[in-house]
């Protein structure tokens, strides 16, 4: 379980005009401003969810999760996870969850990767016979096992991500936190990495938080979303849910033979080729059975193909209508 309860974080940040005179005027005197990252923030997860937690660049998500990992302490606000506060009882802690950064790596540089999971297992002081297990269930889960022998400098940005993810499961964590886990990964590494993570959550009831920006990633593996902005909870609910509070028009793609049908209301022409036209239908006026039988009777329909908002341009809107 987790409970964020009105948690709040604000950073000092220096500030300064380009230049070399005024880089030395900062030397003496810096102007300041403060940054409200988080501002009240209250959110609660159940054992065995995963939740997508999104919003553009500087919203807050990284400084979220940092708090939940222990990593910052918050200036005013509650946060407990499996019983622990993650800043106070950080050894403890740790033990109990695993992080993955999409752009920071856990593991060694220089050396190959089974010594990095000697060494994870040697700080989180796992039994043998678990270290075992799980190591040899992740490998052929993830198939590391031609590069378990391979230097993280040498091994691939999807093979690097594998190792990062198994790295960070080899002590049976309650919660895993995953800030971009498929940032630059080709489109076979990513379904092999989303497919895993659902298995994981299936099997082992694991909670898992998931930032991204990566629209996919949430279809294919969250049930619900928390929405931040200007670091404030905005909306929380499913992708349908969500969808409420967006646009519902429909997208109708028409191929047409010989005559340009005309549009009815609650129709507006996207785009007009030859013989093909996009079209959005607003429901609410016009049914689409009832727009495709309007257009029937002026012309000969030879495909229609109709499509409703997609999660990229849902939370575009969303992020439209609360946060710029």
């Amino acid at each position: 379980m987790i409970e964020f309860k009105n948690i709040s974080k604000t950073y000092r940040v220096a500030k300064r005009q380009a230049g070399f005179g005024n880089a030395m005027k900062a030397l003496f005197s810096r102007e300041h401003e403060l940054v409200h990252a988080l501002n009240d923030v209250s959110f609660t997860v159940g054992d065995g969810e995963i939740v997508g937690y999104i919003g553009p660049n500087g919203a807050g998500k990284s400084t979220t999760i940092k708090i939940m990992c222990g990593i910052l302490t918050p200036d005013s606000g509650e946060c407990v996870i499996n019983g622990r506060i993650p800043w106070k009882d950080r050894i403890s802690y740790v033990r109990e969850i695993g992080v993955v950064f999409g752009q920071r790596s856990q593991l060694w540089w220089d050396v190959p990767i089974i010594d990095s999971f000697e060494l994870l297992k040697n700080m989180y002081k796992i039994d043998q016979k678990i270290y075992m297990s799980n190591l040899d269930e992740l490998t052929q889960l993830l198939d590391l096992g031609e590069i378990l022998k391979t230097p993280t400098r040498n091994l691939s940005l999807g093979q690097r991500m594998r190792c990062e993810i198994a790295a960070s499961l080899l002590h049976n964590p309650k919660t895993l936190f995953l800030d971009e886990p498929t940032i630059g990964l080709d489109a076979v590494s990513k379904i092999a990495v989303r497919q895993f993570i659902k298995k994981l959550n299936t099997e082992r009831g694991t909670t898992i938080i998931l930032t991204t920006h990566d629209m996919q990633d949430i279809e294919a593996l969250t049930e619900r979303i928390l929405l931040i902005g200007k670091g404030k909870i905005l909306l929380d609910g499913s992708l349908e849910e969500l969808k409420k509070h967006t646009s519902q028009k429909k997208t109708l793609v028409v191929k047409y033979k010989q005559n340009k049908p005309e549009l009815y209301t609650g129709m507006e022409l996207i785009e007009s080729k030859q013989e093909h036209l996009v079209i959005a239908l607003d429901p609410s006026i016009l049914s689409v059975s009832d727009a495709i039988a309007y257009l029937a009777k002026q012309t000969e329909l030879l495909d229609v193909s109709v499509s409703g908002i997609t999660a990229e341009e849902m939370v575009a809107e969303l992020y439209k209508e609360f946060i710029i």
